[in-house]
């Protein structure tokens, strides 16, 4: 399959339908819980439409140039956030899941680092690739092949603040 690419209407036109999927299967969650990078975004949304509070949890498993070579995977030995305590019924948020190893990692590392019950924990993702370990609970686009997936956002991985900088000039 060739690569996907995702503009910015159509990305934020995917998380309002991540939204209604998710209200339509009548789930009642009292926390949103992002991982970040990706989930930032998503996550941020989601809170701001369910009116739920939101953590965040940084994960990192991608490298190198234009960050398409999957390494180990590393999970923040904090979670952040501004409610006194973690909900207790989780919607744990990703843009997407891939070989599936973040969200499986993340949901086993927050039923063994949160010292408050977890009643539930149910996963949300923009896309599914059929190569993922674990189907997330709530998805919008199931992709039976292995794209790469660019987001909207990944331009300003290949841009330093120089180059920036001089790009708003010339626009001045």
């Amino acid at each position: 399959m060739p690569d996907l690419y995702v503009s910015w209407s159509n990305y934020h036109q995917k998380i309002e339908q991540l939204a209604i999927e998710i209200y339509q299967s009548g789930w009642e969650f009292n926390q949103i819980i992002c991982l970040a990078r990706g989930g930032l975004r998503v996550g941020d949304i989601l809170s701001r439409i369910y009116q739920q509070p939101l953590a965040i949890l940084a994960t990192s498993s991608y490298s190198s140039p234009g960050k398409q070579e999957r390494n180990n995977l590393i999970i923040s030995g904090h979670l952040t956030m501004t409610a006194q305590k973690l909900g207790s019924r989780i919607l744990l948020v990703d843009d997407l899941v891939d070989s599936g190893m973040t969200l499986q990692q993340t949901v086993s590392w927050l039923k063994q680092n949160i010292d408050l019950p977890i009643e539930e924990i149910r996963t949300a993702t923009l896309w599914y690739k059929a190569c993922s370990v674990i189907a997330p609970d709530y998805y919008v686009d199931y992709l039976p092949d292995n794209p790469w997936i660019h987001q909207p956002f990944e331009r300003y991985e290949q841009m330093n603040i120089t180059e920036l900088a001089a790009k708003i000039s010339r626009e001045d």
